[in-house]
């Protein structure tokens, strides 16, 4: 049975936390909230939890997944940046933004963008998913969670426990979440380019 975990948004507890992180470090899958909204997460190099992700949401491998990062530092050793990619990346985050750059070598290869090489990078705000990425250590592979047939994201954390019972290993409830989408900013190129407006303010790449 799914496990169903309620942590304060503004001072999240530290039990609950370090029972999050082992869930993930037990080859678990999380749905946890997010500054747009509600994402399944699991933790780098898990290849059987990526496809049991892809089938919960009826993806195919063209699917881009996303690394959330606790900060530019740690996305950096995921995402090749240069001077003006780091300075904007820094500007925009913690926020609601996913950054397209060109992927390092530490990253798993399933992970990329197959002809580009490149990977997303989310940096979000909120204290408890930034308690939640210091305790492990490392980002989380992250997918919104926008279920088949669905036009919007789920949003409510009862709700998506009834749902996904069985299917993911914890359910986390951290009080409202948004429910907007990231604007995707492809930051690979020579010139920013906004690929989807949501969430974060695309004025400053256009």
């Amino acid at each position: 049975m799914t496990r169903y975990v309620d942590v304060h948004p503004e001072n999240p507890q530290p039990r609950a936390i370090a029972q999050l992180a082992e869930v993930l470090r037990a080859d678990g899958v999380i749905a946890y909230p997010t500054d747009s909204g509600y994402a399944l997460g699991c933790l780098t190099g898990r290849a059987k939890e990526l496809e049991r992700i892809r089938d919960i949401r009826g993806l195919d491998e063209r699917h881009h997944f996303t690394l959330v990062c606790l900060d530019v530092s740690q996305a950096s050793q995921f995402a090749a940046m240069d001077n003006s990619a780091f300075r904007a990346v820094k500007a925009c985050t913690p926020g609601p933004y996913t950054f397209i750059l060109p992927a390092t070598k530490d990253v798993p290869r399933r992970l990329l963008h197959p002809k580009k090489l490149t990977v997303g990078i989310r940096i979000p705000g909120g204290e408890f998913l930034r308690a939640l990425l210091t305790e492990v250590g490392e980002p989380l592979v992250s997918s919104t969670l926008l279920m088949p047939g669905d036009d919007e994201p789920m949003t409510q954390g009862w709700e998506i426990k009834d749902r996904l019972d069985d299917l993911v290993e914890a359910v986390v409830d951290a009080g409202d979440c948004g429910n907007e989408p990231t604007t995707v900013v492809d930051l690979s190129g020579p010139e920013p380019v906004v690929v989807r407006v949501g969430g974060g303010d695309p004025s400053r790449f256009e």
